[in-house]
């Protein structure tokens, strides 16, 4: 006992401290535990095996899709237009849509599902993202309050109740509880998110990216001036021919920057874009999309020459998009800044070997002040130029590999992971919508760490992420580890009977106080339990003492019980006493000390006001 209780100690210290990783600090109170031989090894490696943190690795991968998807920007939007430019209306609509989601899905699932969408919100409205997801991870506590079903907690007194004999609870017997619940969190968040919160925090300084975004080399290159979309229309003379063949650049002067090409299936949740760089081999297939830069008079005369469609007469970046635009789902482009040792000095552009070599297409030359973007191939490459080329994200990753000529300005690749796939929005929302419906309806045969499996597979094979990598990298592992080497924790507790100790001697002590003083030290007993055991383990531990307790007293036992539910969920003082404050402690960037500062409080006051308002709710 005395051991676990100092390696605990010890554990709660450096998070404090907070010099050392989280999940380091977990990984090494395992350790402790099992030198110890207070655990075995079965017992130590259970947590990693549990069914809360598999589900929590699922999703990571599907939020990652909401995300990459451009669905959570979209969902965000809609909230946004709500809240207007209020940034108190922004955090009451997340602290109340949360809490809905939260009363009929677990609060782990509602949290990543709300994450993305929270992040683009707050990234929208220009707030910091700090201020609102330590919040959203208690506002899925809170919501879970207002349901029989929304926390496992309350299921555990449901169960203790029966099994005494009284009456059971109905589906919302908890909602006015949950109500308070969030009537008494939005007040106290709103002051202390402010406070401590709204600082600046690290993420926000490594946005300043030393490259240009995207949509800067776009406007800067002037890309999207003189941009026509041509349709390869079935029977059209161009079917068949390579781009080669039919000597577009020389006998017309056009760049064709993009051949589009759709797969067969045209299902909305199904749909496929292939974007294709133009090289002089692409052969060109009926419903193939050219976009096509150059004056509109030689565009006009190659859509008559080739009977090709002329699908709109002039696009811009800002166009609204059906298909139209730029996008850099597949193909993208970066700026190489030529060395003076370079091989290329001197060379013209179509001697330089890029296309042959790398894939890649040259679309403008910055040269100083000037930008050079007509009649490419013939142009000297002079020390200094930067050069604007074409190509698909594997070809530029390996133009950032050799790098003996030329450097590659910014971080092409980690724009390419910005770039949303959002043809692919209805497909990540029907799984999403389905993973939801297995978790919340009873006669969907399911178990939702199942539903979240499977949900997170669909998700890769729909093509809701670009590789397999970028659904794996979605995953944090730091709070997935965190979580699961202290689940055992848990287990030390009850196994060398520290939680049964303090448990049976802090209610015993107050027995003789009458039943309000009695309710107060089962809240606050069971409160800092679940500081170190999970939420269902300590409803689990201490229901049975309440209703003995209450019984004795001749009172009542459901005061009591709700006393032990709600304690047990509304446990907001560490990053780990429940999945979901885990969840957010990356995206956040929290320290332990944050959760102290703003969920101890919390915590402190919603026990207060629970002890006093639940015998109101259910009289002794």
């Amino acid at each position: 006992m005395i051991a676990t209780l100092i390696i605990l100690i010890l554990a709660v210290a450096f998070f404090v401290n907070g010099k050392v990783r989280s999940d380091i600090v977990a990984l090494c109170a395992l350790v402790a535990l099992l030198v110890c031989q207070i655990l075995t090894p079965e017992e130590a490696l259970a947590g990693f095996s549990n069914s809360v943190v598999v589900m929590m690795v699922g999703l990571f991968v599907v939020g990652g899709a909401i995300v990459q998807t451009g669905l959570a920007k979209m969902i965000g939007s809609r909230i946004l237009k709500l809240a207007g430019q209020s940034e108190l209306r922004l955090f009451v609509l997340i602290i109340l849509v949360t809490a809905a989601i939260g009363a009929f899905v677990s609060n782990t699932g509602t949290v990543a599902l709300m994450l993305p969408i929270v992040v683009s919100m707050a990234a929208g409205a220009g707030v910091n993202t700090r201020r609102f997801l330590m919040p959203l991870a208690f506002a899925s506590s809170m919501g879970g309050m207002t349901t029989l079903i929304g926390t496992p907690p309350n299921l555990v007194i449901q169960d203790t109740l029966v099994k005494a004999g009284y009456e059971a609870l109905s589906f919302f017997s908890f909602l006015p509880v949950g109500l308070v619940c969030i009537a008494v969190g939005l007040a106290v968040l709103l002051p202390l998110s402010r406070w401590f919160l709204s600082r600046k925090n690290k993420s926000q300084d490594d946005t300043r990216r030393t490259g240009k975004s995207l949509a800067e080399l776009v406007r800067e290159y002037g890309l999207a001036d003189n941009l026509f979309r041509l349709k390869v229309p079935a029977g059209s003379k161009a079917g068949g021919h390579t781009i080669i063949d039919m000597d577009i650049r020389r006998r017309y002067g056009l760049d064709i920057l993009e051949v589009r090409r759709g797969d067969v299936s045209q299902h909305r949740f199904l749909k496929t874009i292939t974007q294709k760089v133009a090289d002089t081999s692409t052969t060109l297939q009926a419903e193939d999309i050219l976009y096509v830069k150059g004056d509109v008079d030689r565009v006009k005369q190659l859509a008559d020459d080739y009977r090709l469609s002329l699908l709109d007469e002039h696009a811009t970046e800002e166009a609204a998009r059906e298909g139209g635009g730029l996008d850099f789902y597949d193909i993208g482009i970066a700026e190489i800044l030529i060395m003076p040792t370079s091989r290329l000095i001197n060379q013209r552009v179509k001697e330089a070997g890029l296309r042959d070599k790398f894939n890649v297409n040259v679309l403008g030359i910055r040269r100083r002040k000037d930008y050079l973007l007509n009649d490419l191939g013939r142009e000297p490459i002079h020390n200094g130029d930067v050069l604007l080329v074409q190509g698909t994200w594997d070809n530029i990753a390996r133009l950032s590999r050799e790098e003996a000529d030329w450097v590659v300005l910014g971080q092409p690749l980690d724009e390419a992971a910005r770039v949303t796939l959002d043809y692919k929005a209805p497909a990540a929302a029907a799984i999403m919508l389905l993973m939801i419906a297995a978790m919340v309806f009873d006669f969907i045969p399911v178990a939702p760490v199942t539903a979240v499996l499977a949900a997170g597979i669909l998700m890769v094979l729909t093509g809701c992420f670009r590789n397999v990598e970028a659904a794996y990298n979605t995953i944090n592992w730091e709070s997935v580890v965190l979580i699961a080497a202290m689940l055992p924790m848990s287990s030390a507790l009850e196994k060398t009977g520290v939680s049964a100790c303090i448990s049976s001697a802090l209610v015993n002590s107050l027995g003789d106080y009458g039943p309000m003083v009695l309710m107060a030290g089962i809240y606050f007993t069971t409160s800092l339990l679940t500081m170190f055991i999970s939420n269902t383990a300590t409803a689990v531990l201490v229901a049975p003492i309440a209703l003995h307790s209450a019984v004795a007293l001749g009172v009542s036992p459901v005061p009591f019980l709700f006393a032990v539910t709600v304690a047990a969920s509304m446990c907001f003082a560490s990053p780990f006493s429940t999945p979901p404050n885990a969840l957010v402690m990356h995206a956040g960037q929290y320290t332990f000390m944050d959760y102290v500062r703003v969920g101890l409080p919390l915590q402190v006051v919603m026990g207060v006001i629970m002890v006093l308002v639940l015998p109101l709710l259910f009289p002794f």
